[in-house]
């Protein structure tokens, strides 16, 4: 384990580190989507391979999150996070530098490297910044969020003329600034020293309900996001509504941004409370359904409370883990939430494509979204009664 002083960064430096880590949370994955046309041009790849560009490192998410959790109760999560950071900025890089083979391999890895992120983060935030939970778990959702929203827009416009129109270098240039961060968090960030916080336990006791509970809700707010994006263009085409893609992927995404920022307000009121997880599920799953069932601009403008829901709610569920525990007990809680939300937004929107196919109808892809939320909603009234946040 890290040892030596338990002092934390300042307040400044703490936002900075969690901010800017945060950013790698997804960056690297949402900028294979517009990078693939050319990708599966240049490397013969079909469909399920281009697609798998994305989708592999969200399954290795769920994967790899327990090993995340024993390597943080071994090394600190400090030490896990620069690790995982290092890792990020060369295996996301390696992506362009051989054939098919090491493209997946490459793209494996770093979705590994990703799963040591997550639960690193909600572990120091227990150590940095204790009495900041809301606002410290607010401002590192941001950082994924804004890192989302510029590696899936700005990719394009910005990043592959700068690489004079090569996406292998593309790669390179979005991957190796995650070394700033590890960096950051290497010269700003002091390790600490074992305490009473440290039980040194690295897996889940998987016979306490909150282990399920919160997996899967995480699940249930993850299949929102990553089914509507999924299924957006089928559903708009399937009612003649294809022109709007555009226009309705950018209604959709960009509200992430706004909730991020609503969080900031809202977190240290919400966060742990059972009524405004509720009450986001209940909008969300609504949206959806409005989304699906009006046409046009009515629809469309349906995203936007979806959007805002889902995004919410996964900074709710995120903040949760080190609510509730303390140090590698926290690693743990959120590797086990994130493997199992993973898996649920893996498999919740492709069996969603499973009845599109099997029924012919587009708009039954949404089906299988709506009964998991449907059924996930009640988990919400069996977490634990939140801790005392008035120091907050």
């Amino acid at each position: 384990m890290d040892s030596t002083s338990q002092k934390g960064p300042s307040t400044p430096i703490v936002l900075l580190l969690l901010w800017s880590t945060g950013l790698y949370l997804r960056l690297t994955v949402l900028v294979a989507p517009p990078l693939a046309p050319r990708i599966a041009h240049d490397l013969d790849l079909g469909q399920a391979a281009t697609g798998a560009l994305t989708t592999l490192p969200i399954l290795m998410l769920a994967v790899a999150g327990l090993a995340a959790s024993w390597l943080i109760s071994r090394i600190g999560a400090r030490r896990t996070l620069i690790a995982a950071l290092v890792l990020v900025a060369f295996s996301s890089s390696a992506r362009g530098l051989g054939d098919v083979p090491a493209l997946f391999i490459a793209t494996a890895v770093m979705g590994i490297a990703i799963a040591g992120i997550q639960p690193a983060l909600p572990t120091l935030l227990t150590e940095w910044w204790p009495s900041r939970i809301a606002l410290g778990t607010a401002v590192y959702m941001n950082g994924m969020l804004v890192g989302e929203v510029i590696g899936s827009t700005l990719t394009l416009p910005i990043m592959l003329p700068l690489a004079d129109g090569d996406w292998r270098l593309a790669l390179v240039f979005w991957s190796l600034p995650a070394l700033i961060p590890a960096l950051g968090v290497r010269l700003l960030s002091r390790p600490r020293r074992p305490d009473d916080d440290d039980s040194g336990h690295w897996l889940p006791d998987w016979r306490k309900p909150l282990v399920w509970q919160l997996g899967i809700l995480l699940g249930a707010s993850g299949s929102i996001f990553f089914g509507t994006n999924a299924y957006m263009g089928s559903v708009l085409a399937g009612r003649g509504d294809g022109e709007l893609l555009t226009e309705a992927l950018v209604m959709f995404n960009t509200t992430q941004l706004l909730a991020s920022a609503l969080m900031f307000w809202l977190g240290r009121h919400w966060i742990g409370r059972a009524l405004p997880l509720m009450m986001l599920m209940g909008v969300g799953l609504a949206g959806l359904t409005g989304f699906v069932i009006l046409p046009g601009w009515a629809g469309l403008a349906m995203l936007v409370p979806t959007g805002l829901a889902a995004g919410m709610l996964l900074i709710l569920m995120v903040a949760l883990p080190p609510l509730y525990t303390r140090g590698t007990d926290t690693a743990a809680l959120a590797a086990t939430m994130f493997a199992v939300g993973s898996i649920t937004n893996f498999f919740v929107p492709l069996l969603g494509g499973v009845v599109a196919d099997i029924t012919d109808s587009p708009p039954l892809a949404i089906l299988p979204i709506l009964l998991y939320g449907a059924v996930a909603l009640p988990v919400v009234r069996r977490l634990p009664e939140r801790p005392d946040l008035s120091h907050e």
